[in-house]
């Protein structure tokens, strides 16, 4: 490879210009992106917390039938 000649002063102001729009950029869209995980993670948390509660409410209605059922007051099977 040949050795890179340094550029003049104004390439090189240029240059830095350059990286740093870019820098801004990509810290601009990490600020963006570490919002929208934060905002996943809120919703991943509240729609943990609703299944939770359904899971539960769940529960508390098949208990509810399953209790006031009692086998004995069923018809027998129509086979007898």
């Amino acid at each position: 490879m040949q050795n890179e000649l340094p550029l003049p002063g104004s390439a090189l102001e240029l240059r830095l210009v350059e990286l740093e729009t870019r820098l801004a950029f990509q810290e601009h869209a990490l600020g963006e992106l570490s919002e929208a995980l934060a905002d996943a993670r809120a919703e991943n948390s509240r729609t943990a917390e609703l299944l939770r509660h359904m899971l539960e409410d769940l529960r508390k209605v098949r208990t509810t039938l399953y209790d006031d059922h009692d086998p004995a007051d069923e018809p027998p099977p129509p086979h007898y």
